[in-house]
């Protein structure tokens, strides 16, 4: 039972991870590689106010949330300022930048020692501990972040945001201030994922870099390209399968040594043969050119 609610679990904060950067890859139309940044800087700042200053979770949380926001507004403006292929190299050396501060800055985070018996969420004396209580707990959070994703699809800054990924000079001509809405986009999507990354760290009690590198964003990718983005079914979809099918290896018993190779190459042929047949992936509204 405890196997089953563990990969619940991680379900839950890949569907936070794939929602979050939805609004960025699905509504918008940017396609971002450092959303594992934005995951670990959450993760982190959590981790380091909890254990350093002693703030609960709660707490640690909101400034965590604050803090990614931050760093979401330094990257997206001088980024922004690109466009296509340039704009994505530029996410891709945001995010090797934060790997390597996370690495390499050793006397705050430990590096490649990773931190520890990070503590438990708790508040008025209440501590999650139990398997099943974490499970509630982050059924809480996805279930509330489903909500406002399904929230922010359907409002106005929404709707303008597809208006943006479909035909960005239309929106222009009609008085839109896009980057603004860009960033916006940016810093929400940040803040989403910093709450998938505190979650990860209280549950695991233990971070290290290797948690959030270059691999991590492009799976929280290609999760989304398989499901399918534009909408709240593609990315939950994407989430539960991408997860399970790992889950479901173990019972054909294929030795250790090969399992995450198979692995990669049955992600590889799920990509081939969704961009080949249905570029809008499993349940997205979105179609690939």
């Amino acid at each position: 039972m405890n196997y089953i609610l563990h990969i619940l679990i991680m379900i839950e904060i890949y569907i936070i991870l794939a929602l979050s950067l939805n609004l960025l890859l699905g509504l918008t139309g940017l396609f971002s590689l450092a959303h594992a940044a934005f995951y670990g800087s959450g993760a982190y700042i959590c981790t380091l106010l909890m254990m350093k200053l002693g703030l609960n979770y709660f707490a640690a949380l909101s400034v965590a949330v604050a803090g990614t926001m931050l760093l979401a507004i330094i990257v997206s403006l001088p980024s922004l300022r690109l466009k296509g292929d340039y704009f994505i190299l530029a996410t891709l050396a945001f995010q090797i930048c934060i790997f390597s501060i996370l690495y390499n800055w050793i006397p705050v985070t430990r590096g490649p020692y990773g931190i520890p018996g990070i503590p438990s969420p708790g508040l008025f004396g209440f501590e999650i501990s139990e398997i099943w209580q974490f499970f509630i707990f982050g059924l809480f959070f996805s279930v509330l972040v489903m909500y406002i994703s399904g929230k922010l699809y359907s409002s106005p800054f929404g709707r303008v945001l597809k208006s943006i990924r479909d035909n960005e000079l239309a929106v222009l001509a009609m008085g839109k201030d896009i980057t603004k809405f860009k960033v916006v986009a940016f810093v929400i999507a940040g803040g989403i994922a910093a709450i998938a990354g505190t979650l990860f760290a209280v549950y695991v009690s233990y971070i290290d870099p290797t948690s959030f590198t270059l691999d991590e964003s492009i799976f929280i990718v290609t999760i989304i390209v398989i499901g399918g983005t534009g909408n709240l079914k593609g990315p939950i979809a994407g989430a539960f399968l991408l997860l399970i099918i790992p889950e479901l290896l173990r019972f054909l018993r294929i030795p250790d040594t090969v399992a995450p190779n198979i692995r990669q190459m049955l992600y590889g042929i799920l990509l081939i043969i969704i961009i080949r047949f249905r570029s809008r992936g499993m349940l997205g509204e979105y179609e690939y050119e």
